[in-house]
């Protein structure tokens, strides 16, 4: 078990969203760090890694599914895509190139903060080579 708290990066272009998420998962206990763009989200991540990361689709600058692919490509943290966007095609786009979970807005925040403990669940169990209690 991991002795750092676990750090979960969110980018999204609302501040009502940012803050409504972020406190969410503060009092989970997550230590959350929110970006007004996925961008900043990056450059923050090739200096410290977090351990999962929330990302808004439709952003100024780079792209939600642009993001996904940035640290896709040097990482396997879990990636939550949240979007306006709510077509199917929205939907294989953002599990194919990489994503975990896809949530469209509006959204129930209950929800997204039982998915991101599920998902970090699993990244636990697979690093601790335990086996899932949840499987079978």
């Amino acid at each position: 078990m991991q002795d750092d708290p676990t750090k979960i990066y969110v980018a999204d272009d609302e501040p009502n969203i940012r803050d409504l998420i972020t406190t969410f998962l503060e009092n989970e206990g997550y230590v959350v760090t929110a970006f007004a763009t996925g961008d900043a989200l990056l450059e923050q991540f090739a200096l410290v890694p977090c351990d999962l990361a929330i990302l808004d689709v439709m952003m100024p600058g780079s792209n939600g599914f642009t993001v996904c692919k940035a640290l896709r490509a040097v990482s396997t943290v879990p990636i939550v895509m949240l979007t306006a966007r709510d077509t199917d095609l929205d939907y294989v786009t953002g599990l194919s190139i990489g994503s975990d979970d896809y949530f469209t807005k509006p959204f129930s925040t209950l929800e997204l903060v039982m998915r991101v403990k599920a998902l970090l669940r699993r990244v636990e169990y697979d690093r601790s080579g335990s086996p899932d209690p949840a499987a079978g």
